[in-house]
């Protein structure tokens, strides 16, 4: 299972930066937005996959061993890390309404033609 998720999560990563190579600023946020979900799935990947995990011991202390418990530190990365970004996508939502609007196109390549007044 875990050979699936590396796979895709490389995937996400060559996709990622496929998006941010090209020339739209759509595409760009696209890639950034990708790239933070890859390695969003990165972190949850190293806390390690077990099915009926407990993340944390309560009455039933004498069934828990280590070897059956999750690591809850990677979850709660990844909560932050959402809540985190979704607050930058909806900055940079925003950012890319204005440029929009100063500029009046979503290539890159033609903001250097805008300079030239």
């Amino acid at each position: 299972m875990e050979l699936v998720i590396a796979i895709f999560i490389g995937l996400l990563y060559a996709s990622g930066v496929y998006l941010l190579l090209r020339r739209s600023i759509v595409k760009l946020i696209l890639g950034v937005f990708v790239i933070s979900n890859a390695t969003n799935l990165i972190i949850f990947l190293s806390g390690g996959i077990t099915r009926s995990g407990v993340s944390f011991i309560g009455d039933e202390a004498e069934k828990a061993t280590l070897e059956t418990m999750t690591d809850p530190l990677p979850q709660a990365l990844i909560l932050t890390a959402i809540v985190i970004g979704l607050g930058i996508a909806a900055y940079i939502l925003a950012l890319k309404y204005k440029y929009f609007e100063t500029t009046g196109t979503h290539d890159l390549d033609q903001l250097s033609k805008t300079d030239q007044k």
